[in-house]
């Protein structure tokens, strides 16, 4: 096999590995914010009837 070729071979897997890291980073990125959007969803459940009423005084 030619160095070149050998090289060209190492330099596309290099290049997916990125690729595959850069993709999970997005995903860990996601699951983190929708976490943080569960537990705000779950922390305002513990009082189901904060803000259900509005006094309005015309």
């Amino acid at each position: 096999m030619d160095l070149a070729v050998t090289a060209s071979i190492m330099s596309q897997g290099q290049v997916q590995n990125q690729a595959s890291v850069s993709v999970l980073k997005k995903v860990m990125d996601t699951a983190k914010m929708e976490g943080n959007a569960l537990v705000q969803m779950m922390e305002r459940s513990l009082n189901p009837n904060l803000g259900g009423n509005l006094d309005v005084k015309a």
